[in-house]
């Protein structure tokens, strides 16, 4: 980031705009809605500029810049269109200790003005650095289209209230009322026309007449770590959520989509290694929504597959806490996807196996016999230490050694390996795997249904 995004304060500061043409024009046009003292230096100012004058919005000097005009100017533009007489104005206003904007000059520019919604007092900039003002130019007119018109009046009017509605208590309380403010009862005020302050009145006296409601988990799933690959109502959950108690799997591009004011609690189990006990992270959720908070429980994958979501529905049950699921993509779509094939083929299979070695016991327990027949698939999670174990009992049961098996490391994430090999070779392709991987037992990359053992590159 080269550009560091701030809302300055204008109000009763002095602001400079030297020059009389278009690009003057355009930039005054957004100057003049601010509560700045504008000052225009121009030999020959526009028709706008005349006008703007005789209204008494700005104050317009007909002659050429001189040293001391930026003086007490937090900002100042060089909108001359001519690059002398911008550079002159670079040159005085920033001796005068004001920051430049030359106009379309991303260079010689001390800072940019972004492209901008308008919803006052709620404004939305977008800047893309100068690289992309076309994008930038979409992404407003679809930010336009998505805050409507009313939405600078809820505003102006819960600026007002602000105070009143500390009579919540502090956190998930006062949220859920402006929560419901602004996304039902707000809006709605608006269309019907009725008093929107008086309808905030109405609203906060029922938050505070309710009793003080516990707070609620989401068991929501990251799915393999792309963020792209969450689903919406993913998304909307870490928007919400008080705290966010997170797998170790869970990467911090993903964490980063969470509120800035949520709580990032990191419990981490590992693979035949340290681990938060399962009744720590129980104790974790229930302690937290006890106290009203809105808790986001983030499991890597989906929160159904081999993620102990029963234990913790439990322990949300028998505390009287209520709950939701957020399904998530699990490793195994993930990791066909990356080698682009299918978990089921008509004709080659009509099921498939998902199994964890991370619990060795039922993992030894397994049918193993059944897998080891001709077209049967798998996606066996956390099986890389297990993978010597699990070549043997599938070749002792009558597998055949060239079987397609492929290892994928870090499915859908930039990281992300694939690596083609048989049941033969099983064990010398996982050993080689260093992240999380899933092994696809019955499945070669699209292509390589014969290949030998091969690192492919997606």
């Amino acid at each position: 980031m080269n550009h560091f995004p701030v809302f300055l304060a204008l109000e009763g500061r002095r602001v400079l705009v030297v020059g009389g043409g278009d690009a003057a024009v355009a930039k005054l046009r957004l100057l003049l809605k601010t509560t700045a003292h504008v000052n225009v230096v121009a030999e020959s100012p526009a028709p706008e500029i005349e006008a703007w004058a005789a209204e008494g919005r700005l104050a317009l000097h007909r002659r050429t810049q001189t040293p001391g005009d930026a003086l007490c100017c937090p900002i100042a533009y060089a909108a001359s269109e001519d690059a002398a007489l911008d550079a002159a104005t670079l040159r005085m206003a920033a001796a005068d200790g004001a920051l430049v904007n030359v106009v379309d000059d991303l260079e010689n520019s001390q800072f940019i003005t972004p492209a901008i919604v308008d919803r006052n007092p709620v404004t939305v900039a977008i800047g893309t650095e100068g690289t992309a003002p076309v994008l930038a130019r979409k992404i407003k007119a679809e930010l336009e289209a998505a805050l409507p018109p009313a939405t600078g009046t809820l505003a102006r009017v819960a600026k007002g209230f602000r105070k009143l509605a500390d009579a919540l208590p502090f956190g998930a309380p006062r949220r859920r009322f402006w929560a419901e403010y602004y996304d039902t009862a707000g809006p709605r005020a608006v269309e019907r026309g009725e008093d929107v302050a008086a309808t905030l009145h109405a609203l906060l006296d029922e938050h505070l007449a309710a009793e003080a409601r516990p707070g609620h988990v989401d068991l929501v799933g990251a799915g393999p770590g792309d963020p792209e690959l969450l689903t919406l109502k993913a998304r909307r959950a870490l928007d919400r959520a008080d705290v966010v108690i997170h797998d170790r799997l869970v990467p911090a591009a993903i964490l980063e989509l969470a509120r800035r004011e949520a709580t990032i609690v990191e419990a981490g189990k590992t693979g035949f290694g340290p681990s938060m006990p399962q009744e720590s992270i129980n104790a974790l959720m229930v302690r937290h929504a006890a106290r009203g908070a809105h808790v986001v429980r983030l499991k890597g994958g989906d929160p159904a597959v081999f993620g102990r979501l029963d234990e913790e529905i439990e322990a949300l049950d028998a505390a009287g806490l209520s709950w939701s699921v957020v399904p998530g993509i699990t490793a195994a779509s993930a990791a066909v996807a990356a080698i682009g094939q299918s978990l089921t083929k008509r004709r080659r299979n009509a099921s498939v196996r998902l199994l964890t070695a991370h619990d060795m016991e039922g993992f030894v327990d397994h049918d193993w016999r059944a897998l080891a027949r001709p077209g049967e698939v798998a996606g066996i999670y956390m099986g890389l230490r297990a993978a010597r174990w699990m070549q043997g009992r599938l070749l002792m049961h009558g597998a055949a050694p060239d079987t397609p098996v492929t290892v994928v490391e870090n499915a859908a994430r930039p990281e992300q390996r694939v690596r083609a090999a048989t049941l033969a070779t099983l064990a010398e392709a996982a050993g080689d795997a260093a992240g999380p991987a899933l092994i696809l037992f019955g499945l070669a990359p699209r292509g390589r249904a014969e290949a030998p053992a091969m690192e492919v590159a997606l």
